[in-house]
């Protein structure tokens, strides 16, 4: 296995040295903000190789990023909505899947990225909600990140705005924004195993991105801890809008050159 890993990393090391500048870059992004990572990291990485390859590598550092960042954030978890969350993303996601397999992709992007684009905007206008949501309405958000995540891989969006919306305090936002991804990322590893996904050259990625993963949520976390709450939620939209037009550019293209 180490003979494979090392053989991989010295025959393709220019694509791996250009695709850790772009986990760096990503990597604090998640460490700053708690989301993120996934879609840029993979949006850039794609010019250079297939998404297949790159998603399972991915996933695992996502994991690795959780668990770097789990033992500072354990007391700020809202574990109460994680579960009915959890509940709704495990129940929906099957019908993303469906949803994947018969309907075209680009306009459930664009109508996604719309949808989070003017959310995203509202809230930044100072739309917020008065108290959290209660079970039903908890559940339905982790629904809409099942469906999300099933049809087209992008499942973060709903949870990101149902917890920076709700009065909870921005730590306990991104502690249990991160807590959700984790369970998340662990599901989806373990569909990539059972598909055949998870091969030597995903761990052979995973070994050489870790370090600018590392590095990169270090920096993010430590910009997190030296900001102001009002100002770090701001920052969140910006870069939620920011990944919405990402992916409403990407929809358009796709739906033009299909």
């Amino acid at each position: 296995m180490i003979d494979t890993l090392l053989g991989y990393a010295a025959d393709n090391w220019q694509t791996l040295a250009i695709s850790s500048a772009a986990i760096f870059l990503a990597a604090i992004v998640r460490g700053f903000s708690g989301f993120g990572f996934s879609l840029l990291s993979i949006t850039a990485i794609s010019l250079l190789l297939p998404a297949r390859e790159i998603v399972p590598s991915i996933f695992l550092l996502e994991v690795a990023a959780s668990i770097n960042l789990i033992p500072s954030i354990w007391r700020e978890i809202d574990w109460r909505s994680i579960r009915w969350l959890l509940l709704g993303y495990i129940v929906a996601l099957p019908f993303g899947i469906f949803a994947l397999a018969r309907f075209p992709e680009p306009p459930m992007q664009l109508a996604m990225s719309i949808f989070v684009l003017a959310t995203a905007i509202m809230m930044l206008h100072g739309f917020r909600l008065q108290k959290t949501p209660g079970a039903s309405a908890t559940t339905a958000t982790g629904a809409a990140s099942g469906i999300f995540n099933g049809a087209f891989g992008i499942g973060g969006p709903p949870v990101v705005l149902f917890f920076f919306s709700t009065p909870a305090a921005a730590a306990v936002s991104r502690a249990s924004v991160i807590a959700f991804f984790l369970s998340t990322d662990l599901l989806g590893l373990t569909g990539h195993y059972f598909e055949g996904l998870l091969t030597a050259q995903s761990f052979a990625q995973f070994a050489v991105w870790l370090p600018a993963l590392l590095v990169g949520v270090w920096a993010g976390a430590h910009g997190f801890r030296h900001i102001d709450q009002a100002l770090f939620r701001r920052m969140v939209l910006v870069i939620l809008m920011g990944l919405a037009l990402l992916t409403l550019g990407k929809a358009i293209y796709d739906w033009i050159y299909a």
